[in-house]
């Protein structure tokens, strides 16, 4: 057992519906890294919860008849059962809606309020009149205050801005399409500006990926920092906050917090003390999240934690968003796939593998090719790794490998070889790096049985021991792939085990070759993906839409079954002068996550400078010489980047499905669109 002592989590999965492929890529990340710290003889602990508080959670539990607390409690049983059906191995799974977590919170908070960042005032505030409720940020949506991007939720815009739900234009409830009211209610907040300093040099310190230290210093910390809004007035589900009656703490405080509150229970559980997982020095804490929480986990939480004395985050691992097929995930599509579906119709190594092979380092978007994950599934684990033992083991099972280790030309040295650079791979989350080594190493080990030909070999009875020499090293060849394997593909790990009589214990017996071992009798451990289940999956996965209610088609734009804008007049329309432009340039904004900055000309000398929030569906090359549609009167708006002088009309649900609207071919710069 080495000296580290490792804390791990995953972002808590929200109480409010079941677990989706796109969830998947997290905690399949975070398992397969725990798996290696394991392996490799540290002291990890992996810990989550459900996260339980919230108006959407209340809702739900109201519409589905029955207490919040018996909605969670059967969310919470899903939620496990997918986990445990990829083989996602938590050491405590918990609730945000515990004892353990009350008492945290009441703690965290009075160090808070001894830290004097604590503040109340009014606020205005959304209220739906048909729910006869406040609503929470991320059930309102609008147009951004800032830049314009329609179809925006109530804290931020995919172009990176933040506001309040009150400041959007044309703001609708999602919960029951009305336009909310604006009334005044008392929340508390943190004065997070207060550590600016600390955080300023905190999210610089080596925490955060590069890209994502630089988004936070170019978005957030150039500028003061605003007080943080942590509380939500009744009605809410949740904590009521012990020294302020009425006052809930809004989901967003308590949730992190639940990553301590489930150490501790894991702690009372097993005997460990809890003070040497959340306030020892030595100990590292490592949290997996995606990039829409970045803002939450990088600023709000270290600030919590640096007020309350407990250890700050070593390292936040930060993963982008999953499309399928290049597109963002869609239900109309049926590629918006739940784990239990998924888990009707295919083996879930195979996702674990395909997410593990297209995981880096840093925090990029990672696409689920349906053809490629067959593919590489079917040529890598089946064709390469499996095939090493599928291919021998028949011809020595029942028997034994060879007591002491054949002439392979080095092939095993230079396998084992590899434990390094490999493990490095995955030490820093290059999951990528680590399979394509890995498949290398499988490559030549392939070679060695075409080379050998143990299958004529067994044709020939005078060559009996050389056929077990031979099946010997391909055995021993495979064992050295599947340890490696192992964090990604825990089920070939115990396979590999059975087949060989020795559990894989530690990432060192890749050292070791196994001599004079039984071999047991082969067993089909992993088959080829069969095209046919993954369509089944991808057709169960579509709604069954009335025919009332399916997207129908206005010119070349689908429009989604979404609560109306409100009403205009044809005077109001007739003001909004469309034009068509080329595009005469087109680039990436540094320190823009959504933005191309484009040069349009309307004809002749009229050229603008115009912002878009398309870059999650169009590369710049994409667009240079295209012909688009523009707002030519829209006011010019300074933003942190430079003025924008127009508008690019698209339509789409926004990630990869944004569709820039096009001219026809024989149209000019500068013509108006009617």
């Amino acid at each position: 057992m080495s000296d580290r002592r490792i804390l791990v989590t995953s972002a808590l999965p929200y109480a409010n519906g079941p677990i989706h492929i796109g969830h998947l890529v997290e905690y399949i990340q975070t398992d397969v890294w725990v798996r290696f710290q394991k392996l490799r003889g540290n002291r990890c602990a992996f810990l989550c919860a459900d996260d339980t508080h919230g108006t959407a959670v209340m809702m739900s539990a109201k519409k589905a008849g029955v207490t919040e607390e018996e909605f969670i409690a059967r969310v919470n049983e899903e939620h496990r059962r997918d986990f445990a059906g990829f083989g996602i191995e938590f050491d405590h799974y918990g609730s945000t809606h515990s004892a353990a977590n009350r008492k945290l919170c009441d703690e965290i908070w009075g160090k808070l309020r001894q830290a004097d960042l604590i503040t109340e005032r009014d606020v205005t505030q959304l209220y739906d009149p048909v729910a006869k409720t406040f609503l929470a940020d991320r059930f309102v949506k609008g147009t951004c205050p800032v830049c314009g991007l329609t179809n925006q939720y109530g804290d931020n815009c995919d172009n990176g801005h933040t506001y309040s739900p009150a400041e959007l234009i044309d703001p609708v409830s999602t919960l029951s399409g009305a336009t909310p009211e604006v009334r005044s209610a008392s929340h508390l907040f943190v004065r997070i500006e207060e550590l600016h300093s600390f955080l300023d040099a905190w999210t610089q310190g080596g925490h955060l990926q590069t890209e994502v230290a630089n988004y936070l210093k170019g978005q957030f910390l150039g500028e003061p920092l605003r007080d943080w809004d942590v509380s939500r007035p009744a009605p809410y589900f949740g904590f009521e906050i012990p020294d302020a009656p009425g006052h809930y703490w809004y989901v967003w405080f308590d949730a992190p917090i639940g990553y301590m509150a489930s150490t501790a229970e894991w702690c009372e559980r097993t005997g460990e003390n809890f003070d040497d997982w959340w306030r020892h020095p030595a100990t590292e804490v490592h949290h997996f999240i995606g990039r829409d929480i970045t803002y939450f986990h990088c600023l709000f939480w270290p600030a919590m934690l640096k007020a309350a004395g407990f250890n700050l985050p070593t390292r936040v691992h930060i993963h982008g968003f999953l499309t399928v097929d290049g597109e963002k995930m869609s239900k109309s599509k049926g590629t918006f796939i739940r784990a239990s579906k998924y888990l009707e119709h295919l083996d879930p190594s195979y996702l674990r593998y395909y997410f593990a092979s297209k995981l880096g380092p840093k925090w990029d978007d990672l696409d689920l090719n349906l053809e490629d994950f067959e593919n590489k599934v079917n040529a890598d684990l089946v064709g390469k790794v499996v095939n090493l033992a599928s291919r021998t083991a028949k011809f020595v099972s029942g028997k034994s490998l060879s007591d002491s280790y054949p002439d392979d030309g080095g092939l095993f040295a230079q396998i084992a070889g590899k434990s390094e650079v490999i493990a490095e791979a995955y030490e820093r989350g290059d999951f990528m790096t680590a399979t394509r080594e890995i498949v290398q190493c499988a490559d030549e080990a392939n070679r060695y049985v075409e080379q050998t030909t143990p299958w004529s070999l067994k044709k020939d009875p005078g060559q009996a021991e050389r056929l077990r020499d031979v099946c010997t090293v391909s055995l021993n060849l495979f064992r050295q792939l599947t340890i490696y394997l192992t964090p990604i593909l825990p089920r070939l790990a115990e396979q590999s085990s059975e087949l060989l009589n020795s559990p894989i214990a530690s990432w060192e017996d890749v050292k070791t070759p196994l001599l004079g071992t039984p071999v047991n009798y082969f067993k089909h451990m992993l088959q080829r993906v069969d095209p046919a289940k993954v369509q089944a999956m991808v057709d169960e996965s579509k709604p069954e839409v009335p025919a009332s209610d399916a997207a129908k088609p206005v010119g070349s734009v689908y429009l989604e079954k979404e609560p109306l804008a409100a009403e205009c007049t044809i005077e109001d329309f007739a003001k909004v002068d469309l034009r068509v432009a080329e595009v005469l340039e087109a680039e990436h904004v540094e320190g823009a996550d959504k933005l191309l900055k484009l040069k349009l000309s309307l004809g002749g000398d009229n050229v603008r400078q115009v912002f878009a929030g398309i870059k999650s569906a169009y590369q710049p090359e994409d667009l240079k010489g295209r012909l688009v549609i523009c707002v030519a009167n829209l006011a010019p708006r300074k933003m942190r980047f430079g003025m924008s002088e127009g508008m690019v009309c698209a339509a789409g649900a926004g990630g990869t499905e944004i569709h820039v609207l096009s001219a026809d071919s024989g149209a000019k710069p500068g013509m108006r669109v009617h």
